[in-house]
């Protein structure tokens, strides 16, 4: 199955010192990638350089080195990568960066040897400035701004490792300045970033690259007036798409990435309608019934949940927009409702967190269809809905609102509902703590009794008049009246 690789050409080198860093770093990102489960992160990537080791001449990172290595490179020589490749591990000092920017003509000197005609010199650069684009101080990423549009125009290169630093590079300045980031748009960083999926659409670690860069440009206050617009009038969509394929050998990390930038297009709006043209909803479903039966089947590949949030984002919020008689065709045949309920279940103890978006994604999709209402209690699927309910963090009420959905629709649910152990669950739920649970317990009851009245005389029988009665001592208002109405309108009726 798959697993979250690191990118194959970075596995170069044998070291220990050089295998720890990489270790030490791929575990950072790792924990980046993850924290996006819980909130929108904007976080800078380091790639590693492998070649270090190959390094002769010692130099101790620091301001001095760096004012050193500087007027060297200013005075010429035929030997510039010698010193280029110094500097750039001198740069991971945050004050040498404050000093190297600070150095006049220092940015100037970068660009050129960036734009010149010795290509081990343009690679050494490309690594100057993308330690440069590390750095914890916010003026360093504006300080880069003279070399963005060569760094664009190198994005329809061939070299991997140079493309590579290219594109993290631009996504690490992103999100320290909004004047950079409108400078970037003004430079054309989405057609070049669609160019550059485009030429290296096989090579997913630029692939992978390019999707870091996106979500950096797509995590700015007003993306949404400024930057989706955009990304969607491009070719952007299509490409992210495509890349929800995982490979086998390479593992998630591309299409974790392309999944968070569809994620955050599907966030902007509720208007999707250009991405459902093109079968975005049938897309991420897919590959999300595929890493769901891999879960439910006891697959614990490091980072298989990271690419399962973003999808369940996506298709939960794809699914509140799309209109309801345009369903059927746009699912193109998926059938998501099993799937959801195994997700549901076997992420439960794991992922609470993950098990509640599961549920959230059953609600938008029972809200939206009566065939999908239909189908849980025809694949029997109820009884397993049932016995979330006493699990707490939001599940239970994400399973009462999907029930709710289904006594909604039609009488025959509701009375099914009732056969397959609804009321003896409800009569549980109204007991708990949670008002959120009670008034919700209180809701689902309403519509089914109401929907049909031999519920009530069924609720009785389970020992839900003493339950309601109970209710009545309520400290919410809300709660109470709404049991004092069931009890006086419905229940006391039917005795």
């Amino acid at each position: 199955m798959w697993r979250l690789n690191k990118v194959r050409h970075k596995a170069g080198g044998h070291a220990n010192s050089l295998e720890e860093l990489r270790t030490k770093r791929r575990e950072k990102e790792r924990a980046l990638r993850q924290a996006r489960r819980d909130r929108q992160l904007v976080s800078k990537r380091l790639l590693l350089n492998e070649d270090e080791e190959q390094d002769t001449m010692e130099v101790a990172p620091g301001e001095q080195d760096v004012v050193t290595l500087f007027q060297i490179l200013q005075h010429g020589g035929t030997e510039k990568e010698a010193f280029l490749r110094p500097l750039s591990k001198a740069l991971r000092d945050p004050s040498a960066q404050l000093t190297f920017i600070k150095l006049e003509n220092s940015m100037h000197l970068l660009v050129g040897l960036l734009t010149g005609s010795d290509a081990r010199c343009r690679l050494q650069a490309v690594r100057c400035l993308h330690e440069l684009s590390h750095s914890p101080h916010t003026s360093v990423a504006s300080a880069c701004l003279p070399a963005t549009p060569y760094l664009l125009t190198y994005l329809s290169g061939q070299s991997t490792k140079f493309t590579e630093l290219c594109l993290y590079t631009l996504g690490n300045i992103c999100p320290d300045s909004e004047r950079v980031k409108e400078r970037l748009l003004a430079q054309g960083v989405i057609p070049a970033l669609a160019g550059c999926i485009q030429n290296h659409r096989h090579n997913l670690a630029v692939v992978e690259a390019a999707g870091f860069a996106l979500f950096q440009l797509l995590q700015s206050k007003d993306a949404a007036q400024k930057v989706i617009p955009t990304v969607l009038a491009s070719s952007l969509p299509s490409q992210l798409l495509s890349v929800l394929t995982p490979d086998p050998d390479f593992g998630l990390a591309p299409a974790i990435e392309c999944a968070w930038c569809l994620h955050s297009l599907t966030s902007s709006s509720e208007d999707h309608r250009e991405l459902l043209a093109q079968g975005a909803l049938r897309q991420c479903c897919s590959l999300l019934v595929s890493l769901g039966g891999a879960v439910a089947d006891g697959n614990t590949d490091q980072g298989l949940e990271l690419l399962v949030c973003p999808l369940l984002r996506c298709v939960g919020n794809l699914l509140s927009s799309c209109p309801a008689e345009a369903l059927h065709s746009q699912l193109g045949g998926v059938d998501l409702v099993a799937p959801l309920c195994e997700l549901v279940v076997a992420l439960l103890h794991t992922l609470p967190a993950l098990a509640k978006e599961t549920a959230w994604v059953l609600n938008n999709l029972t809200a939206h269809s009566t065939e999908s209402c239909s189908a849980l209690l025809t694949l029997n699927l109820v009884p397993r809905l049932l016995e979330l309910l006493p699990f707490s963090q939001g599940i239970n009420t994400m399973v009462l609102r999907v029930l709710a959905n289904v006594a909604h629709k039609k009488k025959e649910f509701c009375v099914r509902l009732a056969e397959l152990g609804l009321l003896s669950a409800l009569t549980a739920t109204l007991k708990m703590a949670d008002q959120n649970v009670v008034t919700l317990s209180l809701e689902v009851l309403f519509m089914i009794i109401v929907s049909c009245p031999q519920i009530a005389e069924q609720f009785v029988s389970h020992g839900g008049l003493s339950v309601l009665e109970a209710i009545q001592y309520n400290s919410d208002g809300e709660v109470r009246r709404r049991a004092t109405y069931l009890l006086e309108q419905h229940i006391l009726t039917e005795k």
